[in-house]
């Protein structure tokens, strides 16, 4: 018999992490790696500021899983077998040492993302893959005794016995397609991780201001995340913003990105600890302008400027402070509206919610339901994580079980 043919579509993190898998566990294997682009590894270059954010520090599968607002329940399991402690450890073993940051993101010590392509393209090279850019697979046909023959972008045709699909989000319709030819059903294909433009100028006036813990809920809908959020010069950003727009990633986009973004500034204090708060500074504080006393740790600039939004005088004084006043301010500290009219896609993570639908794939392999001998790994699959190196820990999970699914050997239950 003749070596086994593996092709991997995708020169991305799943398509790299299971091609260099397959290979080395079975040196039977005859892996080839395709990427349309001229460079692999496109986004792992640029994650994080060009820093990578391998993953998160977070070792629980279960707890892990629920970071994800598609995929959760299909990765419970596969988390058990290669989890975030997996990870580090297999860079860890390859001279790629990761260290947690206050926030439980993972980034290699060097601070540099080269540290990891490099690492993964010299595992690569020296399992024997060969490496192959600026050619994509662009058409997959199964042949009737298993396998599939293949059309490249360059028109050369060859025949492999086993296929993985590892294109990345639904930006890359070649892949879902391919997928789509194949038997699989494609859920359509919306952002998951953006900004929101805000026109309202007061808060276009405050670029760079940044608030450690806010609320944000949408009306009429159940979206509502808390954490951090920054104003920037064309709205609103931060892990609260990134969270709330992953969640809520249908519903926004059936908003057309048109709604109304309600803010709590301090979402520690309700509008009763606010009046206590407000009650002692006419005790303790009675001659200071209110303008000039923000609550909490919110900042002066933005402090003033919810102030001047309740509609109190710049001269006013806590001890002048009229109680309708006091019940405006509150209004504007724990729910300021928000117009908002357009999205911004975050550029260090441009994730997609849709793809191939989970309930085709064999989780245990990651191998088509529908079609023996093809297998899936990473963002075309309909599963995406919130911000934090969640996606990509989906991209080395799906791409280590699926590389020992096609290299033909069970895999260890712990790495």
């Amino acid at each position: 018999m003749g070596r086994e043919q593996v092709v991997i579509a995708g020169g991305g993190a799943a398509g790299f992490f299971a091609a260099i898998t397959c290979a080395q566990a079975n040196r039977e294997c005859d892996v080839s790696l395709f990427e349309r682009t001229a460079q692999f590894l496109t986004k792992v270059r640029i994650s994080g500021g060009g820093r990578c954010n391998v993953t998160h520090a977070l070792f629980d599968p279960r707890t892990f899983a629920e970071r994800y607002p598609r995929g959760e329940r299909e990765l419970i399991s596969p988390f058990h077998r290669f989890s975030a402690q997996d990870t580090i450890a297999w860079f860890e073993a390859r001279s790629v040492r990761l260290k947690r940051e206050e926030d439980g993101r993972m980034f290699p010590v060097t601070d540099s993302s080269e540290t990891v392509i490099a690492c993964l393209l010299a595992q690569a090279k020296a399992a024997g893959v060969r490496l192959v850019t600026r050619t994509g697979v662009v058409r997959a046909s199964a042949r009737p005794k298993g396998g599939f023959d293949l059309k490249l972008s360059d028109g050369e045709s060859l025949m492999c016995d086993r296929l993985l699909l590892a294109t990345g989000g639904c930006r890359d319709i070649v892949g879902a397609e391919i997928a789509r030819v194949l038997g699989h059903t494609i859920e359509p294909a919306v952002p998951s991780l953006f900004s929101l433009h805000v026109p309202t100028p007061w808060i276009r006036a405050l670029p760079g201001i940044s608030v450690s813990d806010v609320e944000l809920s949408v009306p009429k809908t159940k979206l509502n995340e808390r954490g951090a959020l920054l104003i920037t010069h064309n709205g609103v950003s931060g892990p609260s913003v990134l969270r709330l727009s992953a969640w809520g990633a249908r519903i926004l986009h059936k908003l057309d990105y048109g709604f109304r973004l309600r803010v709590n500034w301090t979402p520690r204090m309700n509008d009763n600890a606010l009046r206590d708060e407000f009650q002692e500074r006419r005790c303790t504080q009675p001659n200071r302008h209110v303008i000039k006393s923000p609550v909490g740790s919110l900042p002066m600039r933005l402090w003033e400027q919810l102030v001047r939004n309740a509609a109190i005088a710049p001269e006013t004084i806590w001890t002048s402070l009229r109680r309708d006043g006091a019940s405006a301010l509150i209004r504007e500290v724990t729910s300021t509206e928000l117009e908002v009219n357009g999205k911004s896609l975050n550029k260090e993570e441009f994730v997609t919610c849709g793809g191939v639908r989970l309930r085709e794939i064999n989780f245990k392999t990651m191998e088509s339901r529908i079609t023996p001998g093809l297998y899936f790994a990473g963002e075309l699959l309909d599963i995406d994580g919130i911000t934090g190196g969640f996606n990509f820990q989906a991209a080395w999970t799906t791409g280590w079980i699926a590389g020992h699914a096609m290299a033909g050997v069970e895999p260890p239950s712990r790495q």
